[in-house]
């Protein structure tokens, strides 16, 4: 479980295929606190640690990981949103996140909010899934590429976001341009009740 307050971004330095898999290699400041078989977010999707070797660590993305991400379009050099799991005795300071990443969306739009920016995600419609919570409400929570955010305007397929300078700086939100694809979350709560509204 997570929390969806980024510790910081990790950078890709190696890239293997292995059938369907691929093993990605990273280095980031805490590699030399990380254990095997650890839980890390990386852009929101929860992967295990399978190797440590200095500095630089491996983790593996199975084909349904993906399929519904945006780790299969990650290249060499690419700045990849990390968090380790959530500490139980510790503050709530985002949302409860999973790291099981729903679908990807497409930045639309990005403006300047006088000092903060203003992002526009995009992503199909589809009733169906709606029924199930996959769907976001005004003030609601969201995750971004493993960012816990609140959500704005939110339509049936869109929904925007407001990211401070600090989230800015601090996260790969820095690189996002309209026509970047991120991952996207829907809150748990939400697909609960969802749940529980149909028996």
């Amino acid at each position: 479980m997570f929390s969806g307050i980024i510790e910081e971004f990790a950078t890709v330095v190696a890239i293997r295929h292995d059938r369907e898999n691929i093993d990605f290699t990273l280095t980031c400041s805490f590699t030399g606190e990380l254990t095997i078989d650890q839980s890390v977010a990386h852009n929101g999707v929860c992967l295990t640690v399978v190797s440590i070797d200095g500095d630089r660590y491996v983790v593996t993305a199975m084909k349904e990981t993906l399929l519904r991400s945006n780790l299969g379009l990650l290249r060499v050099g690419d700045k990849v949103n990390v968090e380790r799991s959530m500490l139980m005795n510790g503050r709530l300071d985002g949302h409860i996140v999973q790291g099981h990443v729903d679908q990807t969306a497409v930045c639309t739009a990005k403006a300047d909010a006088g000092g903060s920016t203003y992002f526009t995600f995009d992503y199909p419609e589809d009733r169906e899934m709606a029924r199930h919570g996959y769907f976001t409400v005004d003030k609601g929570s969201v995750t971004v590429n493993g960012v816990s955010l609140t959500v704005c305007n939110p339509t049936a397929h869109s929904f925007q976001v407001a990211i401070i300078p600090y989230t800015m700086q601090h996260t790969n939100f820095q690189d996002i341009e309209v026509g970047t694809t991120v991952n996207i979350e829907f809150d748990i709560l939400g697909k609960y009740i969802a749940r529980l509204s149909q028996l």
